[in-house]
């Protein structure tokens, strides 16, 4: 039996889904009760066992007791999945302090709740949270969501080494998807002029719920889903500085210029829930996934290798340009004033051996 947070929507209903399908049983939480009786009826009609409990994970009253539900309909716990999770698309700096902190009771507290309901009933089942990429890398406009990640990330490293250390037969795993195309965005917090949107390209739910699902039989100590988001970590660790670069530029990208923002979120209320698709275009299939859940161990330290000489390409022709434009720079230093034109690259009249002086652009 499997246990589901954040069930009501995007990966969490995706999971429960293809779980059902497999002929799991499942057990949905979320803050929406309507929305979860709704959901666990679709998957009755389906042919599967499903029941939920209303429950905030933020806390942990409520979740024990949704967890004492879960026990008395199916007798027992196999997985626990945290998938619940909040956001906040906002300079960190802009970033209302009552709102950064909703956002760790979810995302981070929800986790560590958990482990303290759920641990006791896992004697060699799993316990798998889902992250996110920005675990292991900054996000503009979505920094508060980063570091709620970062948080997760090192709690439930620990919570493996401890879970080793003490010999207790639990696999912990961390989930951590590139962007997905769930309505995430949509039920974000915002404070940008335009509506915010997923980072593209953005994937289909249902390879984050294969993922889980993989876990669940197949302990993997971290599983990455997407190609584009492994780069990306691969990236950030080989090349900060560059990839930093790349992410403020990437900015412009998280905002839907053609809608205006949404007028509710999901950040202290629950929202509608029932969805597990944006507005977005998905990706439904990834190579790189399917080479990571699929392929053995030599071919995914093929991926890796293959993926670590570009970003050392990359790295040495970055490190070219930088040191020619560190020469530009040193010659515009050793130049007399107004020897270089507009675009800083080209000598300029002065240069030329004409008397002609150029005032320095406004």
């Amino acid at each position: 039996m499997i246990v589901i947070t954040g069930a009501s929507s995007g990966i969490g209903l995706a999971t429960a889904r293809r779980a059902v399908r497999g002929g799991a049983s499942v057990f949905l939480i979320s803050r929406n009760g309507e929305c979860l009786a709704r959901r666990c009826a679709e998957l009755e009609r389906m042919g599967g066992r499903a029941a939920y409990a209303a429950a905030d994970v933020g806390d942990e009253s409520q979740l024990r007791a949704a967890a004492a539900s879960a026990l008395a309909r199916f007798g027992r716990i196999d997985t626990w999945v945290n998938v619940a999770g909040v956001g906040i698309y906002a300079p960190l700096l802009a970033t209302p302090p009552a709102e950064h902190e909703r956002l760790f009771r979810t995302n981070y507290w929800g986790v560590v709740n958990a482990s303290i309901v759920a641990m006791p009933h896992l004697r060699g089942g799993a316990f798998i949270s889902v992250a996110s990429v920005v675990a292991d890398f900054g996000a503009p406009l979505l920094g508060a969501y980063s570091a709620s990640k970062h948080a997760m990330k090192g709690y439930v490293d620990s919570l493996r080494i401890e879970t080793f250390a003490d010999r207790i037969p639990t696999a912990i795993t961390l989930v951590k998807p590139s962007g997905i195309a769930t309505p995430f965005a949509e039920h974000a917090a915002t404070h940008l002029p335009h509506a915010a949107r997923t980072p593209p390209p953005a994937y289909a739910p249902e390879l984050v719920a294969t993922a889980i699902l993989f876990a669940a039989e197949h302990p993997r100590r971290e599983i990455t889903v997407g190609g584009v988001g492994a780069f990306e970590i691969l990236g950030a660790r080989i090349l900060p500085r560059l990839a930093d670069r790349i992410s403020a530029w990437y900015r412009p990208y998280l905002i839907d210029r053609r809608h205006l923002p949404s007028a509710t979120n999901n950040l202290f209320a629950p929202g509608q829930g029932g969805e597990r698709h944006s507005r977005a275009h998905a990706l439904e299939r990834s190579v790189y996934s399917d080479i990571v859940l699929h392929g053995g161990p030599a071919a995914r330290l093929a991926v890796l290798g293959l993926a670590a000489i570009g970003l050392t390409l990359l790295a040495r022709s970055s490190t070219r340009w930088r040191t020619l434009g560190d020469r530009a720079a040193g010659m515009r230093h050793a130049l007399p004033a107004g020897t270089w034109n507009r675009t800083g690259n080209q000598p300029g009249p002065a240069a030329r051996g004409t008397c002609a002086a150029r005032s320095p652009p406004a």
